[in-house]
């Protein structure tokens, strides 16, 4: 704003226009709209599930095990078969979902007309889109980086494990041992020095605290699905939707996206573009003129989808689906909000501080730029 009035004395009339252009583009700290609004539909299906959850009269009359996060396993108690651990959707999708959110991913990634045309080349690609795809199997690796800190190892316990410890959660089978330690300890001869004290004193995963017969107690439990159908789902979003949008819609509508330049300015994602083209008298309108065209739109978005997308349309659904079933049958509202927000911390550095940090932006890439 500081520049509207030298920008006045000098060019007159162009000034209201730019001031109009600057005013309407997107901070590139924050997501855009666009992404805003599908974002949306994460702490919308949790909210929804949770007052399902109240006021749903099977489900409420339903007994909940605070211990287990679940309504009580067995037989008619059960409010309804997603709400069991043992439902085929929780045991082949949920408890392996980041295989097919990564299998869903490469197979877009290596099928799609967007990764493989003259259109989608970087700097020394030649055409071939093997830049963009390295740099999208870079943000993959990113993404699945944070998602094994948080649920499988964090240099020792993961960061859902050493969180449970930290708000006072322990492992009951634990607990007990060492309390009978205690009492070995105080009776005289070599029953207490026979028992490895250190070894009982806790189980600091939930893996380990299972394998010993053991339930966590205590403690927040961020949740660990919540956060899995997010960041995966919310991953594949990005991938594909930046990509489709770009070559499908590409005559109608403007990449929202706004990207901060080595020397500081602030300007459209498709001027990165441009720059890795070597187009020295980019404009907008050129983008538009110059870009090519790969998918056949004839058969509209589902076809522009490819083969690659539409798998990937599948896992986002199931995903989003059992993320309502989650929010209705497991965790309590406070775990489930945990699990989001964490899952956003991670899409956040993955997705929007490339836009405003140049050198991360030349290792990891835009979606579609």
């Amino acid at each position: 704003m500081a520049s509207s009035p030298e920008l006045s004395s000098s060019n007159g009339g162009r000034t209201q226009t730019t001031k109009t252009t600057t005013s309407q583009r997107n901070n590139p700290h924050w997501p855009t709209r666009t992404e805003l609004v599908a974002l949306a539909l994460y702490p919308t299906l949790l909210l929804f599930g949770t007052l399902f959850s109240l006021l749903n009269p099977s489900a409420r009359s339903s007994p909940y095990d605070f211990v287990s996060q679940s309504h009580v396993q067995s037989g008619a108690a059960v409010p309804s078969y997603f709400a069991r651990k043992d439902n085929l959707f929780n045991v082949f999708f949920v408890k392996r979902a980041w295989f097919w959110i990564t299998v869903s991913f490469f197979g877009f990634l290596f099928s799609h007309p967007g990764y493989n045309s003259i259109s989608s080349g970087t700097r020394g690609d030649n055409g071939s889109g093997t830049g963009r795809k390295v740099k999208a199997v870079v943000r993959w690796g990113l993404v699945t980086l944070w998602w094994v800190f948080v649920t499988q190892w964090f240099f020792g316990p993961a960061i859902v494990d050493r969180g449970f410890r930290v708000t006072g959660g322990k492992c009951q089978e634990a607990q007990g041992r060492v309390n009978a330690q205690v009492k070995a300890d105080a009776m005289p001869g070599p029953v207490g020095s026979n028992v490895d004290v250190a070894g009982l004193k806790e189980f600091v995963t939930a893996a380990a605290c299972k394998a010993a017969g053991g339930k966590w107690q205590g403690g927040h439990d961020i949740s660990g699905h919540v956060f899995l159908l997010v960041l995966g789902s919310a991953f594949l979003v990005q991938e594909v939707g930046w990509v489709v949008a770009r070559h499908y819609w590409r005559r109608s509508v403007r990449d929202e996206r706004t990207v901060v330049m080595g020397d500081g300015a602030v300007k459209s994602a498709g001027t990165d573009l441009a720059a890795d083209k070597r187009w020295d008298d980019y404009s907008p309108e050129m983008d538009e003129a110059r870009e090519v065209r790969d998918v056949v739109t004839g058969g509209g978005l589902w076809d522009a989808l490819g083969h690659g997308g539409k798998v990937v349309f599948v896992v986002v659904g199931l995903s989003a689906w059992m993320l309502l079933m989650t929010a209705i049958y497991f965790h309590t509202w406070f775990e489930k909000l945990t699990g989001l927000l964490v899952a956003l911390m991670g899409l956040y550095f993955t997705y929007i501080v490339p836009r405003f940090v140049p050198a991360l932006r030349g290792i990891v890439g835009l979606p579609g730029v």
